[in-house]
C-alpha cells in the first residue's frame, strides 16, 4: 500500500514537471497570451494626436498596416484624481464625426490580420505632470487593495467595450516625481493583480519601463513585475537630456572613449541598460528592445566642432508636422535631407545611430541600417523582440524611401517576422 501511494506521487511529481516543461515552451495558450521563447515580437506604439499634425504629417488609423506589427499599442489614455481610467481625447477616441471613434477602428485593424495584438497604452511622462503633486495620483492608486482594485475594474470595462486585447502600463516612475518609497511594492502589487484578472480573460499585460540606471534601482521590483507581465518595453532611447549642452546620441549602443571624461554618461547606453534588467531578474524571452522613431537636435555652438560632446548652444529648429523644438521624426529628417543641401551623415560603430550635420544643425537618429544593427543585437541577446515608439513618424507614406514605413520594415526582416 505504501509502495503504491510513493508510485502514485511520483507519477502526481512527474505530471507537474512535464506540465511546467510543456507550459514553459507553448506560446499564445490556455488564455494566458505568454509570449513564446522561441518567437520575436514587434510592439509598434501608436500616437493618436497625430490625427492633429498638418500636410504629410497627419497620421490616421487607417495609415497603419496592420500587418507589420505583431503588436499594436494606442497612446493613449490616463488617470483622474480619483485613481480610475480616463479618456484624454473623447472627441478624437470615441465619438468622431462619423460616430466611429479612433479606438473601434484601431482595434477592427484585427479584421485585416487576424493575428493582431491590439493594446491600449496607459500613462506616459505628461499625464503626470511635472510640478504640483507629480504623480501623486497613481501613488494613490497604487496604494491599496482597494484602489487597486477600483482602477483595475475600470480598466476591464473599457477593454471588454472596445474589444482591446491588452493593456500597456507606463507609470513613470514609481518613487519618483511625487511618488513615495512604497511605490515600487505597490507598482509590483499591481501587474500581480492586473495578470490574475486578464489571465481569466485571456488579455495581455505589458509595461514600459525605463533604460535609467538610478530609475531601475529605485522603481522596479524587476523579478516580481517580470513574473507578472508578458513582456516588458525597455524604452532604451532618450537618453540624452534635450536640455543639456553638448551633442550626444539620444540611443548609444554602446560608449565610446569619449564618454570617459563624462562618469555620468558613462553607463547610459543600451547595451548597459539591457544587461540592467537581465541581471536584475528579467528573462531576456519578456524585454522588448525600445527603439525610437524621433531624432534629437542641437545647433552647434561652432560648426568646426561637430563631433559627440560638441558645444552647442540651443535647440534644433521646430520641425514641419511635429513642430517640437530639438525633436524631429524620421520623416522630418529624410525630407529635410533630402530637400536641402549641406547634409553630412557620420556614423560611428559603437554608437550604431548616425548624426545628421548641415552648418551648425546636428540631429542624431535611427535609420534602417542602424534598426538592422539593432535587431541583430535583439537576436543575439535572445530578447523579446523589439519596440517602436511612435510609428507615425516613421516614413509612412514613403515618400523619401524605396517603401513606406522603412524602420518598421527594416525590424521586421531582420526579426524574420
Amino acid at each position: 500500500m505504501q509502495k503504491a501511494l510513493q508510485n502514485i506521487s511520483c507519477q502526481k511529481m512527474w505530471q507537474k514537471l512535464f506540465l511546467a516543461a510543456f507550459l514553459g515552451l507553448v506560446g499564445w495558450t490556455l488564455g494566458t497570451q505568454e509570449v513564446q521563447q522561441d518567437s520575436k515580437i514587434l510592439a509598434c506604439y501608436y500616437g493618436s494626436w497625430s490625427v492633429y499634425r498638418p500636410s504629410n504629417g497627419q497620421f490616421n488609423v487607417e495609415d497603419i498596416d496592420p500587418n507589420i506589427c505583431t503588436h499594436l499599442i494606442y497612446g493613449t489614455v490616463g488617470l483622474t484624481l480619483d485613481g480610475v481610467m480616463q479618456v484624454l481625447d473623447p472627441w478624437n477616441d470615441l465619438e468622431e464625426n462619423d460616430g466611429r471613434g479612433a479606438m473601434r477602428r484601431f482595434t477592427n485593424l484585427k479584421q485585416a490580420n487576424p493575428n493582431l495584438k491590439t493594446l491600449l497604452g496607459f500613462g506616459g511622462w505628461n499625464d503626470c505632470e511635472p510640478i504640483g503633486d507629480g504623480c501623486a495620483k497613481y501613488s494613490n492608486m497604487a496604494s491599496t487593495l482597494a484602489n487597486r482594485t477600483r482602477f483595475i475594474n475600470s480598466v476591464v470595462t473599457f477593454l471588454e467595450s472596445y474589444n482591446f486585447d491588452g493593456f500597456e502600463l507606463d507609470w513613470q516612475y514609481p518613487t519618483l516625481r511625487g511618488g513615495r518609497p512604497e511605490d515600487r511594492a505597490n507598482f509590483a502589487l499591481l501587474c500581480a493583480e492586473m495578470r490574475t484578472e486578464f489571465d481569466s480573460r485571456g488579455w495581455l499585460l505589458t509595461a514600459a519601463v525605463s533604460a535609467m540606471e538610478p530609475i531601475i534601482n529605485a522603481a522596479y521590483d524587476i523579478p516580481s513585475i517580470s513574473q507578472s507581465l508578458h513582456y516588458l518595453s525597455l524604452t532604451a532611447y532618450d537618453m540624452s537630456e534635450i536640455l543639456q549642452n553638448y551633442t550626444h546620441h539620444h540611443a548609444p549602443h554602446g560608449p565610446i572613449p569619449e564618454d570617459s571624461s563624462y562618469p555620468d554618461r558613462y553607463f547610459l547606453n543600451v547595451q548597459h541598460a539591457v544587461n540592467l534588467w537581465l541581471n536584475g531578474g528579467c528573462p531576456a524571452f519578456k524585454l522588448a528592445l525600445g527603439m525610437w522613431t524621433y531624432g534629437y537636435g542641437f545647433i552647434l555652438a561652432n560648426e568646426a566642432e561637430s563631433g559627440f560632446y560638441a558645444p552647442t548652444s540651443s535647440l534644433i529648429d521646430s520641425p514641419p508636422y511635429t513642430r517640437e523644438p530639438g525633436i524631429w521624426g524620421y520623416n522630418e529628417i529624410i525630407e529635410k535631407q533630402a530637400t536641402e543641401a549641406g547634409w553630412r551623415i557620420v556614423r560611428n560603430p559603437l554608437v550604431i545611430g548616425p548624426y545628421a550635420v548641415q552648418g551648425r544643425r546636428w540631429i542624431g537618429y535611427d535609420d534602417p541600417e542602424s534598426v538592422g544593427q539593432r535587431v541583430e543585437y535583439i537576436l543575439e541577446k535572445g530578447l523579446a523582440g523589439g519596440m517602436f515608439r511612435a510609428i507615425e513618424t516613421d516614413d509612412f507614406r514613403g515618400l523619401h524611401s524605396s517603401e513606406t514605413f522603412p524602420l518598421l520594415k527594416a525590424a521586421k526582416r531582420g526579426l524574420a517576422m
